[in-house]
């Protein structure tokens, strides 16, 4: 890699991630910042002319299990250990469309 990374560019690619970064530590941000963008051009330099891209080294297949029915709980089962409820169902605070919310 030709250009060095600046310690500008340190600060911009920063404020894009949303991180604070300590002034006295951008030079060696800069620096960690270089050797990566050098070891992309190294991988830029093999050749993967006739090589599949993957998203993995192993084939993957899902194992998947029969779909059986099994034992099946009561509501009273499934309720008994719910902190709040109001029967039958659990009872859960208000999360969408309180009062600040209905303002559209």
């Amino acid at each position: 890699m030709a250009e060095k990374i600046s310690i500008e560019q340190v600060r911009h690619v920063a404020k894009l991630a949303r991180l604070a970064i300590p002034e006295d530590k951008l030079p060696k941000f800069a620096s960690e910042l270089e050797s990566i963008l050098g070891y992309v051009d190294k991988l830029r330099e093999v050749n993967v002319e006739g090589v599949e891209p993957t998203a993995h080294p192993l084939p993957l297949s899902n194992v998947m299990r029969d779909d059986d029915i099994g034992p099946v709980l009561t509501t009273e089962q499934v309720l008994a250990n719910a902190p709040d409820r109001d029967d039958p169902f659990f009872k859960v605070p208000k999360v969408i469309g309180g009062d600040e919310d209905s303002s559209g």
